[in-house]
């Protein structure tokens, strides 16, 4: 009876661990509320970003749209050979910022400017 008792208490035990175990893996990212977000992101880089949030669910590029350096003129010409270039690049993520105690934004984006965040938009209509 002992051995049964305790390949029993063995079994229930090693149930339990691996239940909070999986519980954890599949509790997913944290959620913040809007002004925890801005505080914890704005300014940062994109290493830090990754390290609290992980990979995005989608990237984008700001690309600038054909023929606009020659709308903006010879004026734009002279400043172009002066200037830095300007890497410009969204990341989206899903349900992490709160606006309420039991809903949250369907999306977030961070605009990155030369790995920097320089823009946090929350969006429930796209």
């Amino acid at each position: 009876m002992q051995f049964v008792m305790k390949n029993f208490c063995r079994s229930f035990l090693l149930s339990l661990v691996m239940a909070c175990t999986s519980y954890a893996a599949f509790a997913g990212p944290a959620t913040y509320t809007e002004n925890e977000f801005l505080d914890q992101f704005s300014g940062k880089s994109k290493k830090i970003v990754t390290a609290k949030l992980g990979n995005p669910v989608k990237k984008e590029l700001s690309v600038k749209p054909s023929g606009a350096s020659g709308m903006l003129g010879k004026m734009a010409a002279e400043d172009k050979s002066k200037s830095k270039p300007v890497k410009v690049e969204m990341w989206y993520y899903k349900n992490i910022v709160k606006y309420d105690p039991k809903r949250t934004y369907k999306e977030t984006e961070i605009t990155f400017v030369n790995d920097r965040v320089m823009n946090i938009a929350f969006f429930n209509n796209r």
